[in-house]
């Protein structure tokens, strides 16, 4: 067995993630994980290229591991995959050409056969749905597609992904079995746009067979679906996400973006009518519904009217989670033509004050959780307190959403132990068994 020491960074989504754990996998049972980029023999950087901030926090990655190897000998192979690589190909290896192996989001399938060039020796190679996980004993990523069809004018994704491109349904479920045999208890679904799921291949009802599907599989305690486009869920889906009841938790992250028609319209949004319309939905069905959205601020002309009518929307919505975003001007996208453009220290402020109104809500709606006793999946120990680990409520998406801080007997990662909420914090809870 040829040991293989490697060092490696995945910067951006969970979808990012998946790719690197696959990559991974080619080194087979000889991988050893390295805390630096000297100790390795391979250091990987699968980077995110989706928005300026990103892209400047990919390149100083991989500058600062190209400075970290720089006249080793042997020196490490520096691979770089990514959104980043997908979009800057080019000009990127005329500025690093002390990286050795660069691969777009479409080649990853040749990276065993890279790298193996690049090392001088054969890697393993991994059967379709292998993967490494870095997730910990808890949970895991399920990737069902890649790309997109929509056409947000404000996003790069399907020009760095390319369109939807849905995985085979019993690909899927080999891989989420394959996942829940390590010991995880809960799966969470990530595409771009989950709803969209099978509509390449042509398949009728594609995302609620394979959710019935998957939820048959041993081992699995919680079903989580990311990314529900509004427009993509239906009454007929939500009637039969309520029958299917669980492992698939009520749990509803619908990325809406905005709430006004003009800027909904403005971004090309794939619904952009009233948003209340898909949230009534989801509350008519599930009063014990977790809802989580996504909004952008800043968005060119939007106008002081506007930010108006979207704090009272997240007023009135009382979302559980919001993450809320500052426009980023992004060369290439439809939106980075439009005039109307929204000064920084606006967008600034706007963010802020959406964010200020939200710690309120949440504080509130964790505050009614004080006292019930619920299941707490445990992610890991507590980096700083001896005996605290970190884990999650059902309502609480990982990587995502604010956390659970518990202690007590049984409490240990991958365990799922019922606890006593104690306190509410203003993102986060504390309890014990």
């Amino acid at each position: 067995m040829e040991i293989t020491h490697v060092y490696s960074i995945s910067l951006g989504c969970p979808k990012n993630r998946v790719d690197t754990e696959r990559m991974l996998s080619c080194f087979g049972p000889g991988l050893t994980p390295c805390e630096t980029p000297e100790e390795a023999e391979v250091v990987l950087i699968n980077t995110c290229g989706f928005i300026g901030p990103a892209v400047e926090e990919s390149v100083q990655a991989v500058l600062d591991a190209a400075q970290a190897i720089e006249g080793l000998e042997p020196r490490p192979v520096l691979a770089v995959t990514g959104c980043l690589v997908s979009r800057y190909q080019e000009d990127l290896a005329k500025e690093l050409p002390e990286v050795d192996v660069w691969l777009t989001t479409r080649e990853v399938e040749s990276w065993p056969a890279r790298v193996s060039e690049a090392l001088g020796r054969p890697v393993h190679n991994p059967a379709p749905g292998e993967r490494v996980l870095s997730t910990g004993p808890s949970y895991a990523y399920l990737k069902v597609a890649e790309g997109c069809d929509h056409a947000c004018a404000f996003c790069t994704i399907p020009s760095i992904r390319g369109p939807l491109s849905s995985r085979p349904m019993d690909q899927v479920v080999d891989e989420a079995q394959r996942m829940l045999n390590t010991g995880v208890s809960e799966l969470v679904l990530v595409a771009q746009d989950l709803t969209a799921y099978g509509r390449d291949l042509g398949e009728k009802d594609a995302l609620p067979r394979l959710l019935e599907r998957l939820s048959t599989l041993e081992g699995l305690k919680w079903l989580r679906p990311m990314y529900l486009y509004p427009a993509g869920l239906t009454p007929a889906l939500l009637d039969f996400i309520k029958d299917m009841g669980r492992p698939l938790l009520p749990y509803f992250d619908v990325p809406l973006q905005h709430t006004h028609q003009d800027i909904l319209s403005a971004m090309g949004r794939p619904f952009a009518r009233d948003p209340r319309i898909v949230i009534d939905r989801i509350r008519d069905r599930f009063p014990e519904a977790i809802l989580r959205t996504s909004l952008i601020v800043g968005y060119p002309g939007e106008t002081d009217e506007h930010f108006t009518a979207l704090k009272d929307f997240v007023r009135q919505a009382r979302f559980t989670h919001l993450g809320v975003f500052g426009y980023c001007d992004e060369e290439g996208t439809e939106s980075f033509k439009l005039p109307g453009k929204v000064e920084q220290q606006v967008i600034n402020e706007r963010r802020e004050e959406l964010m200020r109104i939200q710690s309120i809500i949440s504080e509130e709606m964790l505050m009614e959780f004080e006292g019930s006793t619920q299941e707490v999946l445990v992610d890991a120990p507590h980096e700083e307190w001896p005996g605290l680990h970190v884990g999650r409520c059902w309502f609480q998406a990982p990587e995502a959403d604010g956390v659970t801080y518990i202690s007590g007997p049984g409490v240990e990662p991958g365990a799922m132990v019922n606890a006593l909420i104690d306190e509410a914090k203003t993102y986060d809870l504390v309890a014990l068994t």
